[in-house]
């Protein structure tokens, strides 16, 4: 028997974690940590050395930051909670939880998105414009950039959890996902979810047309810019300059546009695979940008390496330890 019940009946979900697998969840929890350990410690690291580092006080690498602390924030609102599911069988989320993880998510996720419009920006000024640089990349544009990006994301997912308490729940609560996905809550609804749906998409669409396309413009004009050099040398070069933030930009948005597609239209994909690569796109991006930017970046590189020879040198021998 079905009992129609407005959402205040469930006062939780239950996460599955991933379907079908659910005999690998502790192997699968080993790839998770070690992720979210890099994320931490890659991280840290960047916006370590930066900010020791006088001479990294510029846009690029305050954007880098930015990107760094986003991600950290990402993975926070992810992993924690996968791994509960995963190591403690804690499948039980709060409704009010629920909905502020799905918030977080999809917020930083799209403030993510808007930093690397902003980088794609400054790598534009940088090679196009590089004599106006300093004046055209200020720090009160940097820190506007920023919170344009905030707000946008902030405002634009705020509806998303505000819809989803109008809706109402007949007798399902579970959620076939290892976190609350915007989607995978709306699915459980027994009312109609035209509004949720239509707007999902709405956000989905702008977001991912608007920056990709503002993203490619940028690159189109930088392409333009580095044919026009004479020298390969200095083709090269800027190109260089370039080649840590499209590999981000592939990172991030492959796995998103897969996980949007497959929501969708992607009726054929097993949940298990969709769910796996939805937690890719929010996994492994924060934990790979920071290597990705420490190997193709040299200013970062080599600040590395003086950091760690500095720790090294500073660190106590066994030799004079036992001679004291």
């Amino acid at each position: 028997m079905v009992v129609n019940a407005s959402i205040s009946s469930f006062s939780s979900f239950f996460l599955v974690g991933i379907p079908g697998l659910e005999v690998f969840h502790c192997w699968l929890s080993i790839p998770v940590c070690l992720l979210y350990v890099l994320t931490l410690m890659g991280n840290g690291l960047i916006v370590l050395v930066i900010r020791e580092e006088s001479s990294l006080h510029q846009p690029m690498f305050f954007f880098l930051c930015m990107l760094a602390f986003d991600d950290v924030a990402i993975a926070s609102t992810t992993a924690p909670r996968m791994l509960d599911i995963f190591w403690l069988d804690a499948h039980v989320i709060g409704f009010d939880v629920c909905l502020a993880q799905m918030y977080l998510i999809h917020t930083f996720s799209i403030i993510e998105s808007a930093l690397l419009v902003a980088m794609a920006f400054d790598r534009y000024v940088a090679i196009c414009h590089p004599l106006h640089y300093a004046t055209i990349l200020t720090t009160p544009l940097v820190i506007r950039l920023w919170l344009v990006s905030v707000a946008r994301g902030a405002i634009m997912v705020l509806p998303c959890p505000l819809l989803i308490k109008r809706l109402k729940y007949c007798t399902q609560n579970v959620i076939r996902h290892a976190y609350c996905e915007h989607m995978a809550v709306v699915k459980l609804a027994c009312t109609n979810t035209y509004i949720n749906r239509s707007y999902g998409i709405f956000v989905a669409l702008s977001v991912i047309i608007l920056d990709i396309g503002l993203i490619s413009v940028s690159y189109v004009k930088i392409l333009q810019a580095v044919f026009r050099l004479s020298s390969k040398d200095a083709r090269s070069k800027a190109l260089g300059t370039c080649a840590a933030h499209i590999c981000t930009i592939l990172i991030t948005y492959l796995p998103a546009l897969f996980s949007f597609l497959t929501h969708r239209i992607g009726k054929r994909v097993p949940p298990s695979l969709h769910i796996i690569i939805a937690s890719i796109y929010l996994l492994v991006p924060p934990a790979v940008n920071p290597l990705v930017y420490g190997v193709k970046t040299k200013q970062i590189r080599d600040r590395v390496v003086i950091l760690l020879l500095k720790k090294r040198r500073k660190s106590p021998s066994p030799s004079r330890d036992l001679d004291m």
